[in-house]
């Protein structure tokens, strides 16, 4: 009879070693799930109800912390008829969960009667744990667990839940995180996506009307927005104004100096300035207001259809291209420096344009697009492309999207054509 002690100790040995065993298991697959979520309000729901599902818990709830009210929110509770979400309590002033918060260590009432921060709650929670989720000593919020029995939770437990519960923390932070980030991310896709229907607007709504000739652009951003434009001015005794600009740089700096930019050139083409002159002058005025590093390339024309000629000055753009049956060549123009560098002048060459003929203003990010090879579309395959019958703007920018082979356009594109009917 004597072994009967012996086999009584080694059967409850064997049972809290089970016992601890369900427990690691337990906290083990609830710290995988827990990892795996992004979203704050399915993380904390996942986290209160597997947890009191797991211990038999009474009611468990996530309070979370807002520093600036010195407040913790309820943001998730199972189990609990008196508080709904969003009920707060003061920092180190009310309750277990105030407690833990303001002192970073766990509080537990074995038997909540007898605690003098227990604040009363279910009828039947005899036993609670309250502990504080900390990152890196900085407070996230409390998670607290209330059980019907008596010293419910065995020391080994209260261990587990305190780990488990850094595990919580850590995931509520970087879901918090991931959630701050997403917000931010939405807001300037918005923000972008305003800018983008802004600058849009600021783009001709239709090619102009010019008996006996066919004037058409397009412009196609590789961002929401760009630094790439284009516009038809009219100008008096039926001639119009034709430009074709780069911004230097991507994104909203760039369209907002293209807005800007835009404006000046309006007032100065429709005081009938020539084209010379209108570069001139809007160079004098952005050499005083662009910052350090950013210019503009620009191709303004001035067509004229009764004397069917187009007069052409350019600062630092790229040679607009003639093509007149089956020959094509790039108009030899000369070139002032891009506006906004330094002051300087800008000379005017005058183009006869002949029935049949098209001329093509474009940007660099369509002779720079780069295919997955590392080859630019280049001077050459424009020239080709516009030399078969039927090409257009359309046509072209179709063409170097399939020599890019969804490789993607990394600059804006922008074109104008000028076609004189036969």
């Amino acid at each position: 009879m004597a072994s009967v002690p012996m086999l009584t100790d080694q059967t409850a040995s064997l049972s809290q070693s089970t016992h601890m065993m369900d427990d690691l298991l337990r906290l083990q697959k609830a710290s995988q799930r827990i990892s795996s979520l992004l979203d704050v309000d399915e993380l904390i729901d996942r986290i209160v109800n597997e947890i009191a599902c797991s211990f038999g818990l009474v009611e468990a709830n996530v309070y979370l912390y807002e520093p600036d009210r010195e407040e913790l929110v309820l943001a998730c509770v199972h189990g609990c008829t008196v508080h709904d979400k969003g009920h707060c309590l003061k920092l180190g002033k009310e309750g277990l969960v105030g407690y833990a918060a303001a002192t970073r260590q766990m509080r537990y009432a074995p038997d909540v009667r007898e605690d003098p921060y227990y604040l009363p709650c279910e009828e039947s929670t005899l036993s609670e744990v309250a502990i504080p989720l900390l990152v890196e000593e900085q407070l996230v919020g409390v998670f607290t667990a209330s059980h019907p029995e008596l010293d419910a939770f065995r020391p080994q437990q209260l261990k587990i839940l305190q780990t488990l519960s850094s595990h919580i923390a850590v995931a509520l932070q970087n879901a918090r995180l991931f959630q701050q980030v997403q917000h931010e991310r939405e807001e300037m896709t918005r923000d972008a996506l305003e800018a983008r229907t802004i600058q849009q607007a600021l783009l001709p709504r239709s090619s102009p009307y010019i008996p006996g000739f066919a004037v058409s652009g397009l412009c196609v951003p590789a961002g929401a927005v760009g630094g790439d434009w284009y516009d038809f001015i009219p100008l008096h005794d039926g001639r119009w104004g034709l430009v074709l600009a780069d911004v230097s740089g991507k994104g909203t700096a760039a369209a907002l100096l293209m807005a800007a930019t835009r404006g000046v050139l309006r007032s100065l083409a429709e005081a009938s300035c020539t084209p010379g002159e209108v570069l001139q002058r809007l160079n004098q005025l952005l050499v005083e207001d662009l910052p350090p590093a950013r210019f503009v390339t620009m191709a303004y024309a001035v067509l004229d259809p009764e004397k069917r000629t187009l007069t052409l000055a350019s600062a630092g753009h790229l040679q607009p291209l003639l093509v007149h049956g089956d020959e094509a060549r790039f108009l030899n123009s000369e070139t002032g420096l891009p506006l906004g560098l330094a002051l300087g002048e800008y000379s005017e060459t005058e183009i006869e344009l002949k029935p049949g003929c098209r001329v093509l203003f474009y940007s660099d990010g369509i002779t720079e697009a780069t295919n997955p090879d590392e080859e630019e579309y280049g001077q050459l395959r424009l020239k080709e492309h516009l030399l078969q019958p039927g090409t257009s703007g359309e046509t072209l920018l179709a063409d170097v999207r399939s020599f890019v082979n969804g490789f993607g356009l990394h600059d804006d594109a922008t074109v104008i054509t000028v076609e004189l009917f036969a």
